[in-house]
């Protein structure tokens, strides 16, 4: 410590939940950095960043004296496991190879619900091979993800949870899961801190499911099994459910198929729509999204009228496709109530011109990801 602050002009440490913190200012002499400054800052148990291109501030985070980071394996495993088993049943729906029961009004929902459950365990889940083509898609978009925000977060020294996976049965939803999500245990420290942490999850799904979608879409196939079917679709339970496409799942299938009236998509496929899909709804620039990260990364408190703007437009789609309401009301809920994300510890900090490409690049993938009306039942 000493070794350090012998560079520094001034500085204040401070305590941010279980993590220290240096604010410093470097002496002129050992800006660039100095050899002095530069072996010290090799010492450091932590991350550190310059704060202006001139590298006359520095800011360090470490682990607090005393704190230890206990990760809990148990709750983080078990809902893997069960989302396995679901993105597995999926598939196997999606493959023909097993129906779900489904349930009338919430009564027969949730008995459905339970149904599925005995069918596992008195011998169902032998049929669920089946679904590998779509669960070991499915998950790998899901880890590298939530991977990419666990990454982001461990170089800024933030602590965080495991990641929670979050299954769904097939009963309810085609695709067995609802996300993943981690839950930060330490407060982020400045703009830059959530830009980086917020981007790296959907910047690394993203390019899973460019490469699911190009690999899925080599194994699909042109057919037409309904007239009213126009574009990708897939079967679930011998049901046809038609696809809403993006700007990059409708260039893909022209590329592919040129101007073929419908597109089954294979399984593959499927999960690289998904993939997308999720991103695009974790992008929107609402409150503790993905997007509400980035964004406020990149504008501060202007996030708020971008926010607000979001709402109206989700709502507006919700007359095509009811669950935009639900999603609306989900994100006001996380975020506490709001659509505006909450300050972080140092607001007034900008982000560095050199590190706003990535905000630029999650817009880009948010316009080519964002679907309006997602599913045609």
């Amino acid at each position: 410590m000493e070794r350090l602050t012998a560079t520094f002009e001034a500085w204040q440490v401070w305590r941010a939940g279980t993590r220290e913190v240096i604010d410093a200012v470097v002496a002129p002499a050992h800006r660039g950095p100095s050899r002095e400054l530069a072996g010290a800052l090799a010492e450091w148990a932590g991350p550190h960043y310059w704060l202006d291109e001139a590298r006359s501030q520095l800011m360090l985070v470490r682990p607090a004296p005393g704190e230890r980071s206990e990760r809990r394996w148990l709750v983080p495993l078990l809902l893997l496991a069960l989302t396995v088993g679901c993105t597995l049943a999926a598939g196997a729906a999606l493959a023909g190879a097993w129906a779900p029961r489904f349930g009338v009004g919430v009564e027969g929902t949730i008995a459905a619900v339970f149904a599925f459950g005995f069918d596992l365990a008195n011998g169902g889940w032998r049929q669920l091979g089946a679904g590998w083509a779509f669960a070991i898609p499915m998950l790998t978009f899901l880890g590298v993800h939530e991977l990419g925000h666990l990454r982001a977060a461990r170089r800024h020294a933030i602590d965080t949870t495991l990641p929670y996976f979050l299954p769904i049965p097939p009963t309810l939803s085609p695709i067995g899961t609802l996300g993943a999500f981690l839950r930060l245990r330490s407060p982020v420290l400045d703009r830059r801190q959530l830009l980086d942490v917020g981007a790296a999850g959907p910047l690394a799904g993203f390019v899973v499911a460019l490469v699911l979608l190009g690999w899925g879409y080599t194994i699909s196939v042109p057919s037409t099994i309904a007239p009213e079917i126009h574009g990708a679709f897939i079967t679930f339970a011998g049901r046809p459910v038609d696809l809403g496409d993006s700007l990059l799942t409708l260039g893909l299938r022209r590329l592919f198929f040129g101007n073929a009236q419908a597109v089954y998509l294979s399984l593959p496929a499927f999960a690289g729509w998904v993939g997308a899909f999720l991103t695009g709804l974790n992008l929107l620039p609402l409150s503790q999204l993905d997007g509400g990260h980035v964004l406020y990364g990149m504008l501060g408190r202007r996030q708020a009228a971008v926010g607000l703007v979001t709402v109206a437009v989700l709502l507006w789609l919700g007359h095509y496709w009811w669950t935009w309401y639900a999603w609306v009301v989900m994100s006001l809920l996380v975020g506490g109530g709001g659509w505006t994300h909450p300050a972080v510890l140092a607001p007034t900090r900008p982000v560095p011109p050199a590190r706003r490409w990535i905000g630029w690049a999650c817009i880009v993938v948010f316009a080519l990801t964002f679907v309006p009306v997602p599913f045609r039942l």
